[in-house]
């Protein structure tokens, strides 16, 4: 329990009592089988009704534009919750434990990207070349480049939870990352898919993402954040009004899977082991990306329970940030949509397996200091 006289920051200096198991609610344990779920589903309306399909495919922001109307709106059902979990207020907080921040930022944007780019080139471009067309690689290359450049902002309050995380450095950790997206994210990606294809990459539709789906949910969701714990107190807020968007944030998700497997269903049964494929250099750079972290915070004497949320958000993903993106720029039948779907796909399972190496090798981290 936290003692008076002590900062919010001070919470978990020592490392945490081994409690009883935690557990996952009924969907996130099984995102998986969801998604799976989902993928048999689109793939069998695609096929069975494609002139449904091609006409909701139809429906864009725009002619031209590539912003499927129905998806953005699900996207938005989904990332707006997300980001009334911001507190901007927690930002006071992030010179108290400076080296966890750093560590969690370099990784996050100096390398993950790039190391992302590195793996999909090499695996795409050479190891798989026998097994899918130029253009089929370059569109994965994109799509993973994509999933790599988005920071996670949800998921990880969940493995944070599940490693006895400190909290409140979780929640600054998150609210720096989610600041720092519309300033990194698209030089960032606009950088890598230039140099590693040929693709070429429309700034104007990447801007037009970034605004659409992180700068206006972001402010929209830190104003009603403000105004509705000005009205209703922090605690009917966290407690009452977050946990009823759940389930519309799950059946948003679920309905775009839905969505993109039907875009994708004459692409994945033509290539049904290119989704294996495509897993592949995805969960290489997750325990790539979580090790360094882990272990650079270890070196510097960072405590366990900031070390290991730290390290899971360098591994995690945004990924409803990363299936719009690639929708936008390329089209919601594209190889790279399908890419960053297959993020969603191997994310529990790895990040699970993740969090299980973190609980079982805390002892490696002090007892007490102030990093």
């Amino acid at each position: 329990m936290k003692q008076p006289g002590n900062s919010t920051m001070d919470v978990a200096l020592t490392v945490p009592v081994p409690q009883a198991a935690k557990r996952l609610n009924l969907f996130e344990r099984y995102l998986s089988l969801w998604v799976v779920g989902c993928m048999l589903m689109g793939v069998g309306l695609g096929r069975a009704f494609p002139g449904i399909v091609q006409h909701l495919r139809s429906l864009e922001v725009g002619e031209g534009s590539h912003i499927n109307l129905p998806m953005a709106l699900l996207i938005w059902l989904m990332i707006v919750p997300m980001m009334m979990k911001v507190d901007l207020a927690s930002l006071r907080l992030v010179g108290q434990r400076p080296t966890g921040l750093f560590v969690t930022l370099v990784v996050n944007w100096l390398v993950k990207p790039f190391s992302m780019a590195l793996f999909a080139w090499v695996f795409f471009r050479y190891l798989f070349a026998a097994w899918m067309t130029p253009s089929e690689a370059e569109q994965y290359i994109a799509g993973c480049i994509i999933l790599a450049a988005a920071p996670c902002t949800a998921m990880v309050f969940v493995w944070s939870y599940l490693t006895d995380g400190d909290p409140a450095y979780t929640l600054v950790q998150v609210t720096v990352n989610d600041l720092l997206m519309p300033v990194l994210f698209v030089p960032i990606i606009g950088l890598l898919i230039s140099g590693a294809s040929s693709l070429s990459v429309p700034y104007a539709v990447l801007w037009y993402s970034v605004l659409a789906f992180v700068v206006i949910p972001l402010t929209i969701g830190t104003l009603l954040r403000a105004w509705l714990m000005r009205q209703y107190g922090a605690r009917w807020f966290t407690d009452d009004f977050l946990p009823r968007f759940a389930p519309v944030t799950i059946a948003a998700l679920l309905l775009t899977l839905v969505l993109i497997f039907a875009f994708q269903a004459d692409n994945i049964l033509t290539n049904p082991w290119h989704v294996a494929l495509i897993a592949v250099p995805i969960v290489l750079q997750v325990y790539l990306n979580a090790a360094l972290a882990y272990g650079l915070m270890q070196r510097l004497g960072v405590p366990y329970a900031v070390a290991a949320p730290g390290s899971l958000i360098g591994a995690s993903n945004f990924f409803e940030l990363a299936v719009a993106t690639a929708i936008a720029l390329f089209g919601p039948e594209s190889g790279a949509a399908l890419a960053t779907v297959v993020g969603v796909l191997v994310e529990v399972p790895v990040m699970l397996s993740v969090c299980g190496i973190c609980t079982r090798t805390r002892h490696w981290f002090p007892l007490k200091q102030v990093a």
